[in-house]
């Protein structure tokens, strides 16, 4: 999987710095955190009542602005401690008091560290979380020098990496991008030896900085949030993969009032926005399911971004605006839970009615000449085809076109088919796939089974779950996405007597940007997305559900 990124990763070197280095990167995270004096809506909600109508209009990310966070009635909770992020901080492990604890002495405190899942397991050991912890504590240069196969530093024991490996793989391989920010800012060649001989706790440099971080690979930044994330959600019965159908952000604007008053069939327009994130899932607890591919959920998301450069306000806007697709079409699967497939399109004129052949003057284009679309296999006399259309190596008859035995014809080729020492086409021509009518292509993965896992019956709103990267740095946002919020989004009326949302409000918190280069922000995260993980996969009971609201 990874013998790709040889050709992607420039080398790195272990002696003194190179020459010639570009710059780095400046590092600027976004500034967007929008906040609401009150419930009522903004001078843009009076211009655009409805709230689908309103995003229809956009048609580039750089045409998000405040108005359309504040149709959405978005607050957001800068800088959130984990005690807030994580709706019950029982769940989240304590902070401190765990220098003085050994691995054995560790079990000591299961009794109340390890909780009931809803998977039927209980959750990871204290153990486990003393081991990972240890482990993401370890110097970066050190556990480089494991990655890279170096002996120790004369005087220093071998480090063993564990189940934080490929953790500092990737690390290791983004080193060669960002430089290490746990240590010191590189000096002068002839000053850099004298500096690290001072300082003695500081680990001699394995691997140094050869590219700007604007020119890393996408795929290096998502194989290190991958890498982190399933360090804690594997212990919880959970994974993380690619999705099989693009996830989507999908937009049902209301019906039309002229179609009520007429009592026609109303007619919505539906758009979507690409989310580009993969999901965290529970993984099943039958064995056959899970080696079928079968997926629960999902849990939470992964929006890992690629961009650098966040000058001006604009650069910020399309960032949240990303964070805030990827949390809405989260809760969109996750309130799939029980429903049947409703396609769009299903039903309607334009996925049913075929356009051409049937209106006054006749046939037009290729239903001139009688042929059928190549690969509908709703055609007649298409069932003893394969492709779904006229067999092109079958000869043609005398009723419709010549036979090869007539003059000007070689034999064995057809006239509108292909010759015989050529394959058949296999997908649908641009032509062919315009006369083709069909509503669109479903967008519920066959592998999936939608839940929303965690989430608070009765409450009227989710709490959705988003793991955002940016650059090598890491946040957890909790979106609380009401019911009615999604019931608009779906095609429901925007009703908004007063000038009120009838959601009220769209609420998230933010963690502080944790640095995975740093060791004490990256336990700190890995700490969050523990109590994260321990909370969304709770064994839940109706009877003594309580909501602790922060």
């Amino acid at each position: 999987m990874f013998g790709a990124f040889a050709s992607l990763v420039p080398p790195a070197s272990t002696g003194p710095p190179p020459k010639d280095v570009p710059p780095p990167t400046p590092l600027n995270l976004p500034q967007c955190n929008p906040q609401l004096s009150g419930s009522t809506g903004s001078s843009s909600d009076q211009d655009h009542p409805s709230l689908v109508r309103l995003l229809q209009t956009l048609h580039r990310p750089t045409e998000v602005n405040e108005s359309h966070f504040a149709a959405l009635g978005v607050h957001v909770h800068v800088n959130a401690p984990a005690e807030h992020v994580v709706p019950d901080p029982l769940y989240l492990p304590s902070a401190d008091g765990w220098d003085g604890i050994d691995v054995d002495d560790a079990g000591r405190i299961d009794r109340t560290f390890r909780r009931p899942l809803s998977n039927g397991r209980l959750s990871p050991e204290t153990r486990v979380y003393l081991e990972k912890r240890n482990e993401l504590a370890i110097a970066n240069q050190a556990a480089f020098r494991t990655v890279r196969r170096f002996k120790p530093e004369p005087g220093r024991p071998v480090v063993r990496l564990g189940s934080s490996y490929e953790f500092f793989r990737q690390l290791e391989f983004m080193a060669t991008y960002w430089d290490d920010t746990s240590l010191p800012p590189l000096q002068d060649e002839a000053t850099e030896p004298e500096q690290e001989s001072q300082t003695t706790e500081t680990p001699q440099r394995t691997t140094y900085r050869t590219a700007p971080g604007s020119q890393m690979p996408a795929e290096l930044r998502h194989n290190l949030v991958s890498a982190f994330v399933k360090l804690v959600s594997y212990d919880f019965g959970c994974n993380m993969a690619p999705p099989k159908v693009e996830p989507r952000l999908y937009l049902v604007e209301p019906p039309s009032a002229d179609s009520e008053q007429k009592n026609e069939s109303a007619v919505q327009r539906s758009s979507y926005f690409s989310s580009g994130c993969v999901f965290i899932h529970r993984i099943p607890i039958t064995r056959e399911a899970a080696r079928a591919g079968i997926v629960e959920g999902p849990v939470a998301a992964v929006s890992a971004r690629n961009t650098t450069n966040f000058t001006g306000p604009t650069g910020s806007n399309v960032d949240f605006g990303r964070e805030l697709v990827a949390a809405l079409a989260t809760a969109q699967l996750r309130a799939r839970e029980g429903k049947a497939e409703k396609r769009i399109g299903q039903g309607k004129w334009w996925a049913t009615v075929r356009r051409w052949g049937g209106a006054e003057g006749g046939p037009i284009g290729r239903e001139v000449e009688g042929d059928a679309i190549v690969g509908d296999k709703d055609a007649p006399g298409t069932e003893a085809s394969g492709e779904g259309g006229p067999s092109a190596d079958a000869p043609p008859t005398s009723d419709n076109k010549p036979t090869a035995q007539e003059p000007g014809y070689p034999l064995g080729i057809p006239v509108r088919g292909v010759p015989l020492n050529k394959k058949p086409r296999k997908t649908l021509s641009m032509y062919d796939r315009y006369r083709k009518v069909r509503p669109p292509s479903s967008n519920w993965d066959k592998k999936a089974q939608y839940k929303a896992i965690g989430k608070i019956q009765g409450t009227g709103f989710d709490d959705v779950f988003i793991v955002s990267s940016l650059f090598h740095h890491l946040c957890v946002l909790r979106v609380r996405v009401p019911d009615r919020l999604l019931e608009v989004l779906g095609g429901a009326e925007d009703d908004r007597s007063g000038g009120r949302r009838s959601w009220d409000k769209l609420e998230i918190w933010r963690s502080t940007w944790f640095d995975l280069f740093i060791p004490e922000q990256r336990i700190e995260a890995m700490r969050l997305l523990w109590g994260v993980m321990a909370w969304s996969m709770r064994a839940i009971d109706g009877d003594d559900e309580v909501m602790k609201d922060t």
